[in-house]
């Protein structure tokens, strides 16, 4: 149990150091215009693209880190329920949001902080990211060849 328990936190870990990191470059190479639309907080296509495709590497990654380490598929199972359950909790709130004001119109170049806080992804894509994230979790586990 506790191989299991480790297993879950280590894949957990490990997609989010990835995807803190990867979107902190991305966002670098990318930048402000290229991550946004014109003179708004709504994220463009190019970063859609970029964010599912890195999103898709760092589940890739949890799911092979917990299938090494627990060895069997209960720490799968047990890493693909916390992706969803907090994957819809983030959506669930996301969504209650969004009738809120927008903030103000964005000008100029924006730090990574900011851009994290203020960005605006599509409804879609919030209720996307936790089917994304468990697939992603699952095709992982099996190339970490558990028992």
């Amino acid at each position: 149990m506790l191989r299991i328990i480790l297993a879950v936190i280590a894949g957990y870990l490990s997609m989010a150091v990835l995807v803190f990191a990867t979107f902190s470059a991305a966002y670098m190479v990318i930048g402000t215009e290229g991550a946004f639309q014109p003179g708004s907080f709504d994220v463009s296509t190019l970063w859609i693209v970029v964010s599912v495709v890195l999103s898709v590497v760092a589940t890739l990654a949890g799911g092979w880190v917990c299938a090494r380490i627990g060895r069997r598929r209960a720490a799968v199972i047990a890493l693909v329920v916390v992706v969803v359950a907090l994957g819809l909790a983030v959506a669930a709130m996301e969504l209650a949001h969004s009738g809120e004001p927008v903030p103000a119109a964005r000008s100029g170049e924006i730090g990574n902080l900011e851009a994290m806080q203020s960005a605006r992804q599509p409804a879609w894509l919030t209720l996307l990211n936790p089917i994304l994230g468990a697939a992603g979790v699952l095709l992982g586990a099996r190339l970490g060849k558990m028992e």
